[in-house]
């Protein structure tokens, strides 16, 4: 190594050579760095990363060497890099989420009052068409708006204990029709899987939106596999994986034969509207929605891939030692939702509470309806009947829904209460995830569907 310079060396990636240079060369001149980083390239051709402090050797005057010392700070950068690309989403998350709540009131209103004139309209009319046309519309939009909640973790989870198996047999026979004929499926479960706490329909879209994306990635065909399994994360693995704690955890992997992703790709892929698929072929929410319902029911997410070797997403959901959940009981038919009891609705906007007011009424319900908490506390206490139902927004000025019904409670304590938001406050649920016994319902919400779950907290026995 005597005598030759460091350019030769191949110690330094090609693109900090010239820094470097110039480093050396101000040392050489009687300056110290300190806490310059650079690239180098290891014996084996990887990169990691070094933070290099030199200082000049001055004998007599004269700068007679360099004295330098460069320590690996590449575990340290790694994390780095997660904690801002956490920070950017976090950010984005925080835009988004208010926007799909105010775009979720407006579209209560378009679909429910679309699908209740639907209803009543002779098929043959020019307007029927045109209605059920405002109404798919509004039920894509309606999409887009839960796929933005999802990226920004504030929908409404209704977790249940599960064992992940139970999702993916549901599923396997749909993926295979769904799944191209060139690509080949194979699916290989963990027959002793350890039990999860999760929203089924919620891993569904996950799963989904995942086997779309490597069915995507596989254009002239390939291999897609999904399987789970069972590991423990240890302190090595979480000090290397930010956000990401030690102990047993489920992991659920989808792995595709495809194109893969550069690191650059890597780093944008679960962005809201990132896509690198041409105008008109994907909305780009896909990956942002399943990395918010992961993160949102306390699981993490990580994506492995090289350009050309395909890539694979593997899931990571806590172990829960609970019994495994009953699913929902069939929803009942339109003759048992109706109903004659009288209710309060409290909602400051006022195209929604229009809409739900007529919705009820259609019914059979007597309604009180006011605008925020205050004109709903004055109705409570002006009504000589019985109230037998708070159906109020989660969010309104000055007094919020669950303050409200706290208070209405107070004074009446068999009245039911039933709350309804584009998007959750902390005031109902911790997290998004539904406290026992709160009675939620997500905007936008159909006539049939309000009906039915008015009907079921009427009915509900909370003792």
């Amino acid at each position: 190594l005597i005598g030759r310079p460091f350019q030769d060396l191949n110690l330094l990636a090609p693109e900090y050579l010239e820094e470097a240079a110039f480093d050396t060369m101000r040392v050489l001149g009687g300056e110290r760095i300190s806490s310059t980083e650079y690239q180098f390239i290891t014996r084996e051709g990887t990169m990691i990363w070094g933070e290099v402090s030199g200082a000049p050797l001055i004998r007599e005057g004269q700068v007679v060497a360099v004295v330098s010392v460069a320590r690996d700070i590449t575990t340290r950068k790694n994390l780095e890099q997660q904690f801002f690309q956490v920070q950017k989403l976090e950010s984005v998350g925080r835009l988004t989420g208010p926007i799909a709540h105010d775009f979720n009131n407006l579209l209560t209103a378009i679909i429910g009052n679309s699908e209740m004139a639907i209803i009543d309209m002779d098929r043959d009319t020019p307007l029927y068409e045109m209605l059920q046309d405002i109404k798919a519309a509004g039920d894509r939009a309606a999409s887009l708006a839960s796929q933005l909640l999802a990226f920004s973790r504030k929908q409404v989870l209704q977790p249940e204990v599960m064992n992940l198996n139970d999702i993916v047999r549901d599923m396997e026979t749909m993926l295979r029709r769904m799944i191209r004929e060139d690509i080949k499926f194979e699916v290989h479960l963990e027959p002793h899987l350890s039990r999860v706490e999760a929203d089924a329909s919620q891993m569904e879209q996950v799963i989904m939106n995942l086997a779309v994306n490597a069915q995507d990635a596989m254009p002239a065909g390939g291999k897609l596999t999904l399987e789970t399994g069972n590991v423990d994360l240890d302190e090595a693995y979480a000090n290397d994986h930010i956000e990401v704690r030690p102990g047993p955890y489920v992991i659920m992997a989808l792995s595709d034969t495809g194109e893969g992703m550069t690191k650059e790709v890597q780093t944008h892929i679960f962005e809201p509207f990132f896509t690198t698929k041409e105008i008109g072929k994907g909305t780009g929410l896909g990956l942002s929605t399943v990395y918010g319902i992961v993160k949102q029911s306390g699981g993490n997410i990580w994506v492995y891939s090289e350009p050309g070797q395909g890539t694979t997403f593997k899931i990571y959901m806590p172990v829960v030692e609970k019994a495994v959940s009953e699913r929902a009981k069939a929803q009942g038919d339109a003759a048992e939702i109706r109903g004659s009891e009288t209710i309060l609705v409290a909602e400051d906007d006022e195209v929604v509470r229009k809409f739900t007011v007529r919705v009820l009424k259609q019914y059979g319900y007597t309604v009180l309806e006011a605008s925020n908490g205050d004109e709903a506390m004055e109705s409570a206490k002006v009504h000589q009947g019985h109230i037998g139902l708070l159906l109020t927004d989660v969010v309104m000025p000055e007094m919020n829904g669950r303050e409200l019904a706290e208070q209405l409670q107070s004074l009446y304590p068999d009245l039911k209460a039933l709350f309804m938001s584009g998007y959750t406050a902390n005031a109902i649920v911790h997290h998004g995830v539904l406290e026992k016994r709160i009675a939620f319902i997500q905007k936008p919400f159909r006539p049939d569907g309000l009906a039915r779950k008015v009907r079921e907290v009427l009915e509900r026995n909370d003792e």
